[in-house]
């Protein structure tokens, strides 16, 4: 026929046999999101599938192959409706939700049932050829243990977040703490240990004019210093930015 088609198993989830969302591709038609036109078609039951959610199992159903529009349809519901598979560029998909066991099903393609020559078949009493799906619930078993290591984990993590949160949160009270507690910093330092190097008394490198000071740290600027007081004059200092220069300015006061 030159058609492909593919039969992919996906994660559980929870569904009542109804047509199931597909990839979040986009329409050539309206571009409307394949997953948004799938569950569209969420009432579109079939008669078999009676069976409850953890009894069934999602399988991706594909057809590749130019055509206008693609249905699928198969022995799970006795053949009675047709499940209609939405276009994702080139291929046409749908995701059935099936019980344990065999299944025959066909392609109605533009109007015709296909049967797909790449995938397994078997004779049917009218002569032609359904293809053939065996669901296996042990091909599901690496699903339902990353289904329960990811239930564990969000469990240990909302745990921990909570210990966590818990133990962030321990230190803080409502309760007025005593006055004895803020005793010892109730007055501001003498003076802050960064403001103790001053430029003025640090020695001048042999290598460097003596008439040159060394560069300031940035909290140095826009303090006033005082050096104590000599033969009856107080000395005052300075230090300012312009730009890139800095700029240390003396004033003598005599006393």
């Amino acid at each position: 026929m030159g058609n492909t088609q593919g039969s992919q198993r996906r994660d559980r989830h929870e569904s009542d046999g109804n047509v199931r969302k597909a990839a979040g591709n986009y329409s050539d038609d309206d571009q409307c999101p394949v997953q948004l036109k799938i569950s569209r078609l969420k009432n579109e039951t079939y008669a078999g599938a009676n069976h409850k959610h953890h009894g069934s199992y999602p399988v991706v159903v594909k057809w590749t192959g130019n055509a206008k529009s693609v249905s699928i349809g198969g022995s799970w519901d006795g053949w009675k409706k047709k499940l209609t598979m939405v276009r994702s560029h080139e291929d046409f998909l749908t995701i059935v939700n099936l019980p344990e066991g065999r299944h025959e099903f066909k392609f109605y393609v533009d109007g015709n049932w296909i049967c797909d020559n790449n995938l397994p078949k078997t004779d049917n009493p009218l002569g032609s050829e359904n293809n053939v799906l065996v669901i296996d619930r042990s091909d599901y078993e690496v699903f339902d243990a990353l289904d329960r290591d990811q239930a564990e984990s969000v469990t240990d993590n909302s745990t921990n977040s909570c210990e966590e949160c818990f133990h962030r949160n321990s230190s803080y009270t409502q309760e007025v703490p005593e006055v004895a507690v803020f005793r010892k910093y109730s007055q501001p330092p003498v003076l802050p240990p960064h403001l103790l190097q001053v430029i003025l008394n640090k020695d001048t490198p042999v290598s460097c004019d003596p008439n040159v000071l060394p560069e300031p740290n940035h909290v140095m600027l826009h303090h006033l210093y005082a050096l104590s007081i000599k033969d009856g004059v107080m000395v005052l200092s300075a230090t300012h930015r312009f730009r890139k220069k800095y700029v240390t300015t003396l004033l003598y006061k005599p006393i």
